[in-house]
């Protein structure tokens, strides 16, 4: 079984990419849901994420507010390195753990991670390839202000990543999620029908 990355900047197309992996019957592990829920009460995070930011980024019921804890490290470079290291060796360490159950359960072809920050986090050293996908930064600020974000805060989120340049770099296939979702697809297929064929030639 390929173990695989599916990465690339903020609002670039990955989670649209997931879902036609998993239409086609690949195991796609979201690693950015298994972030947050490490820092839910009771989680192996959370004590560590409220020591280190304090109680004022938590609500009402005690947990952690995505959004204020966003504000607080997307504005500060040293606080949002803090974070990452407190959750980032986790979250590998449970990817890790899923990969090698798909491979016990008898996981054929190829299974993926996604995960926004694969490459920052060093999950891609333990991976057989990663795909990277990528858009126009245009498209990224476009994307971001329909969820929401101001220009600024769309432009902090951005900047917060590796360059996309040097993701594709590291890339062993890349998809273009710049046109339409049915272009995306056909690149999609294309390389679902590769790695199917690199399973038979194995």
């Amino acid at each position: 079984m390929l173990r695989l990355g599916l990465t690339g900047g903020i609002a670039s197309g990955k989670s649209a990419v997931a879902a036609m992996l998993r239409e086609l019957g690949f195991s796609v592990l979201d690693a950015d849901s298994l972030a947050h829920k490490l820092i839910e009460p009771g989680q192996p995070a959370y004590e560590e994420v409220l020591r280190e930011f304090g109680r004022t980024i938590t609500d009402d019921q005690g947990r952690v507010d995505r959004a204020k804890l966003a504000a607080l490290v997307f504005q500060n470079r040293a606080k949002l390195d803090r974070l990452n290291a407190i959750v980032h060796p986790r979250v590998a360490e449970l990817v890790l753990r899923q990969f090698d159950e798909w491979q016990r359960n008898g996981t054929r072809d190829a299974a993926f991670v996604e995960a926004a920050l694969l490459i920052e986090s060093g999950i891609h050293k333990h991976l057989d390839g990663v795909v990277v996908v990528w858009c126009t930064p245009e498209q990224q600020l476009e994307r971001l202000g329909a969820r929401g974000l101001s220009e600024d805060e769309a432009r902090r989120r951005i900047a917060a990543q590796m360059p996309v340049e040097e993701k594709l770099r590291l890339a062993t296939e890349k998809i273009d999620c710049s046109g339409t979702l049915g272009q995306t697809r056909q690149q999609v297929e294309a390389l679902a029908a590769k790695l199917h064929r690199s399973k038979a030639a194995r």
